[in-house]
């Protein structure tokens, strides 16, 4: 398996810059071209560390989660990644080896590491080779729920865990799922989708997950909310909540992509982020 890695970098004078970015009220795509030295962000308590935030929460944007995308040089690392006890996260290594410090545990992480953190646990991040690592981190505010204990932390790897097909399909469409879907102490999912040449999903999805999208391999076609939007790897893509969406693999390989959703709670309507409480009631 590959997965994408921005390169970093930035074109030549003679490019032209129009590109394939796209923000609108229902979703937003970030193409692979946009991921540059210049828009790179530096992180505090990082060391040798740069990273591209492509998701955080903002008007019009991301509600739920923040997404970066992690370069590490060698040497490079961080003793307290997060620093917000609430904030729960998953890790997924596109490049290089990513050593993993979990609650006394070592863990290495190469390409296709995963792991789950649990909101207020105890890690760190290390480079301890000679080459730079990446990684996908996603982070989320933990939305506990009275008499559902909150989920361990855990650590696994896409090739350890077999793509489940989707019913009807022979096997064109799969999504390899790291947790239970059905285990409602998980409020996330981040899952990987991979679609053989030619699957589709063959019906404007409209549903209430907010939606990220990492494209790791391959390319494809995305009906998003009426357009018609060409994506491949090293792109990424944000949908609002009922943002209708479709789409099927255009290239001779696996489209893939990285997904994250919120899943398994109720609507919130007061109390702090409530509905009622951002309409003043």
């Amino acid at each position: 398996m590959s997965y994408y890695t921005p390169p970093g970098g930035l074109p030549a004078q003679t490019e032209l810059l129009t590109d394939r970015a796209i923000v609108t009220e229902a979703y937003t795509v970030i193409p692979k071209g946009v991921l540059r030295d210049i828009v790179t962000s530096n992180l505090p308590g990082f060391r040798g560390t740069r990273s591209w935030i492509i998701a955080r929460p903002i008007a019009g944007f991301a509600t739920t989660f923040a997404q970066l995308i992690v370069e590490v040089a060698p040497g490079g690392g961080a003793e307290r990644p997060e620093a917000e006890a609430g904030v729960e996260g998953v890790l997924f290594v596109t490049s290089g080896e990513l050593t993993l410090d979990l609650d006394g545990a070592r863990h290495a992480l190469g390409p296709g590491g995963y792991a789950y953190l649990a909101a207020g646990e105890t890690w760190s991040i290390a480079n301890d080779g000679d080459a730079p690592t990446s990684f996908h981190w996603i982070r989320k505010a933990y939305e506990a729920v009275p008499g559902i204990a909150a989920p361990a932390s855990f650590v696994t790897s896409d090739a350890d865990v077999a793509p489940e097909p989707m019913p009807g399909t022979d096997g064109a469409w799969a999504t390899t799922r790291f947790v239970d879907p059905d285990d409602l102490a998980h409020d996330l999912h981040v899952n990987i989708v991979t679609f053989q040449p030619g699957g589709s999903i063959p019906f404007a999805e409209t549903h209430v997950m907010e939606h990220g999208l990492f494209v790791l391999e391959g390319k494809g076609v995305y009906r998003l909310n009426g357009d018609w939007v060409e994506v491949e790897a090293g792109d990424f893509m944000w949908l609002r909540a009922f943002c209708p969406q479709a789409c099927y693999a255009g290239g001779p390989g696996p489209f893939r992509y990285l997904l994250y959703k919120d899943v398994n709670r109720q609507v919130r309507l007061t109390g702090p982020g409530g509905v009622g409480a951002q309409a003043g009631g």
